[in-house]
């Protein structure tokens, strides 16, 4: 079968992660499994497979040597569908050049295009250098165990990895206003995620007799004083780094103004928080109030109101000084607050011979792009690496213009077919140079 063929194979099976565990269609996970040895062979042939929990994959490709083992990195599940959809959205259409369908971009086309780049190399008689891992998870969407339970296998066997490679930053066009380049972000960190549950407790009672401040009116005024103080602002290291280098190809008098101020971080910083909420993440750990429950009546006062919060802690912050923020802000005694899930930010990987490798492999398939690393915004099983390996980095060698990246996790997702080839062989060549 041709790429893109088994491409479409893998898509058209709905492997949707849920946090409810018996809500699971186990079977297609199964069903993918089968798929994928069915569509590459020489991989399953040659590799050694270990399983990793439930659906969890890891195999091994033994190089020439192991003192610099590399992992690459994908998962198989997916989000629900959502929305109204162009085309099907386990259909796997092809139409005009465009491959329509949940999991193009998020993340089997870097599964696909990983196991592509293998069975074409195993094809051809390549053996790696180094050895190389490949470690598949069925539950990222879901914050599962799949990669932690990764990472614990290659911790028993004395792996150390020399760098891991994730899903994260792309080849993204219209990524800054006023750059016309594209933009080749590699994630050199990301951001941390802890999730908090605020609650009032009262007494409740009928509505035609409401009490002051009860427990409704105080949840909503520590979510006014959340919402009016945000936390301290300053542009990590990556993120200067990223403006540095765009800054030459930026438009006057944009141009002008980030040569500016790349120069000094405080006025960097500004800018940011002054461009919109999008770039104001890039330099602040951000608190957004995300759910609310009270009253399971019109015509009943709540005798508990609750609201949750998720924080995305900027690297140089953790997670004490977020929650610390969050109960000094809040400034009430009777708002309870529970930690519901904690994550501190990823440590910072270096900028050294691994990052060059993959800026050089980068710059080879994609030379129109302004190569840079960066803060990635979201989580990916990366961050559960970092206890292994000090070069964990995060990077989609797929072009997505901002409607693409819009579709991740919403309806039309799609990649075009040239990206997802231009994929295949950055991975292979990255594979080759090890």
């Amino acid at each position: 079968m041709t790429p893109i063929a088994s491409f479409q194979a893998l898509l058209r099976i709905p492997t949707v992660s849920t946090r409810d565990a018996e809500a699971w269609d186990h079977s297609v996970f199964d069903a993918f499994h089968a798929e994928l040895r069915a569509q590459f062979p020489l991989l399953h042939k040659t590799l050694e497979l270990t399983r990793v929990g439930s659906h969890g994959l890891l195999f091994r490709w033994p190089g020439l040597a192991k003192d610099r083992p590399v992992v690459l990195m994908a998962h198989s599940d997916v989000v629900p569908v959502e929305g109204e959809w162009t085309h099907p959205p386990f259909g796997a259409v092809v139409e005009d050049g465009i491959i329509w369908g949940r999991g193009t971009l998020d993340c089997k086309g870097s599964l696909a295009a990983i196991c592509q780049a293998v069975e074409d190399l195993l094809a051809d008689g390549h053996t790696p250098a180094q050895d190389v891992w490949l470690s598949f998870g069925c539950n990222e969407e879901v914050a599962g165990d799949a990669a932690p339970l990764a990472v614990e296998e290659l911790r028993r066997r004395g792996v150390i990895p020399w760098f891991v490679l994730d899903e994260g930053g792309a080849v993204a066009y219209d990524a800054f206003p006023g750059v016309e380049k594209p933009i080749a972000v590699i994630g050199v960190t990301e951001k941390g995620i802890t999730s908090l549950e605020l609650r009032v407790d009262g007494r409740g009672g009928h509505a035609s007799t409401p009490a002051p401040l009860g427990p409704t009116a105080r949840l909503a005024r520590a979510i006014t004083r959340l919402d009016r103080s945000p936390m301290r602002a300053s542009a990590p290291d990556a993120t200067v780094e990223l403006f540095r280098r765009a800054a030459p190809h930026a438009k006057t008098p944009m141009r002008y103004a980030l040569s500016v101020a790349v120069r000094s971080r405080a006025l960097l910083t500004r800018l940011l928080l002054l461009a919109g909420p999008e770039p104001a993440a890039m330099a602040r750990s951000t608190i957004a109030v995300t759910t609310l429950s009270g009253s399971p009546a019109l015509n009943v006062v709540a005798a508990r109101a609750t609201a949750g919060v998720n924080i995305r802690i900027l690297v140089g912050d953790t997670m004490a000084e977020a929650i610390a923020h969050v109960r000094k802000v809040i400034d009430d005694p009777e708002v309870r607050i529970r930690v519901v899930d904690a994550g501190e930010p990823s440590p910072s990987s270096p900028l050294d011979e691994a990052f060059d490798l993959i800026a050089a492999t980068t710059e080879e398939h994609f030379p129109h792009a302004v190569t840079s690393p960066y803060v990635m915004m979201a989580a990916t099983d990366a961050r559960h690496f970092t206890k292994i390996s000090d070069r964990v980095y995060r990077f989609t060698p797929f072009e997505m213009t901002k409607a693409q990246r819009e579709s991740i996790h919403t309806h039309d997702e799609h990649i075009t077919v040239d990206a997802y080839l231009k994929g295949i062989a950055w991975y292979r060549t990255l594979i080759e140079r090890l």
